[in-house]
């Protein structure tokens, strides 16, 4: 992604969804363009006409916090989507971040570590799903629920689990999760807020690549513009052990670990409890025979069988 081909169709994707109605303008005679035009934008946001239009196309380079705070208003951005505009305004210029594959392989991988510290923490809470997240949305460590919850790449898809690669390329994310676009139209939005804070990441640039190399669907919601923080929310399942639920989940940021999360679901209601509960007695490795017992049998089973 070229940064200042990335600003102005970021600018010109949110003008368009603005009626100037919900802009507090009364227009007058017929209008060619969805939304507000260019030279109603900069006079909402208190910049020249010329200024703006050189913004969108490219042309204009460094805009002040000031000019950028005023467009976010008049656009009516919300606090990520404004975060977003600061960061496509101000990379560093010469960065990019590629969207067009070069090949047709799968997106680079590198191995990740997660610090010893992370790992425990995630076996300490077995009783819900864990993982740590990249910001190319690989799933760099996760503990036993999550793995069951989630299911894993292999025989499906080689390599790592990647969240996004899960939605978009593998079969199965369609039947575990019943809302499967607006769990697509996250993927994106997370994605895309990551490409924007970090544009010279390249195992997220090689995952965007990939996905739109394979994904019409990608491509398509892609081009939309969406931004998104996966900051909390409620995510429904369809589980093919357990069934359906939904799990309330939360993530936190982890200072210092090259911008990994740690997202933590947790059960809403009884339905979700009693889910997590029976797909974790599912995962559960069986318990060790009693010294001398032969593997395979345990002393209550013999009580039983002996009245």
């Amino acid at each position: 992604m070229n940064p200042a081909n990335e600003l102005g169709s970021f600018l010109k994707s949110r003008r368009s969804r603005i009626t100037p109605q919900a802009a507090g303008l009364h227009p007058h005679g017929r209008r060619r363009v969805p939304g507000l035009r260019r030279e109603e934008v900069a006079d909402l946001a208190g910049v020249s006409d010329i200024y703006y239009t050189r913004l969108e196309q490219g042309r204009a380079h460094n805009p002040s916090d000031a000019v950028l705070d005023a467009l976010a208003r008049a656009l009516r951005l919300d606090p990520t989507e404004r975060a977003h505009l600061h960061d496509l305004a101000h990379r560093a210029p010469g960065v990019r971040v590629s969207a067009v594959p070069t090949s047709a392989g799968p997106a680079d991988e590198e191995d990740v570590p997660v610090r010893d510290g992370l790992g425990r923490l995630l076996s300490a809470v077995g009783a819900v799903p864990a993982y740590v997240l990249s910001p190319a949305m690989d799933v760099l460590e996760a503990n036993d629920l999550a793995r069951a919850l989630l299911g894993e790449p292999i025989g499906r898809l080689p390599g790592r689990l990647n969240l996004a690669r899960h939605v978009f390329l593998d079969d199965a994310a369609r039947g575990l999760y019943p809302r499967w676009a607006d769990v697509a139209r996250q993927t994106i939005g997370f994605l895309r807020f990551s490409a924007g804070r970090r544009p010279a990441d390249r195992p997220l640039a090689a995952r965007i690549a990939e996905l739109s190399a394979h994904s019409e669907e990608f491509r398509h919601l892609w081009a939309a513009q969406e931004v998104q923080q996966k900051t909390h929310g409620t995510k429904s399942f369809r589980h093919p052990v357990v069934g359906g639920f939904d799990l309330a989940f939360e993530t936190l940021t982890l200072p210092g670990d090259d911008g990994a999360s740690l997202v933590v679901f947790t059960a809403p209601d009884s339905r979700a409890h009693d889910a997590l509960r029976l797909l974790g007695s599912w995962t559960a490795p069986p318990p060790a025979p009693a010294d001398g017992e032969p593997l395979g049998t345990c002393a209550g089973h013999e009580r039983g069988a002996n009245g």
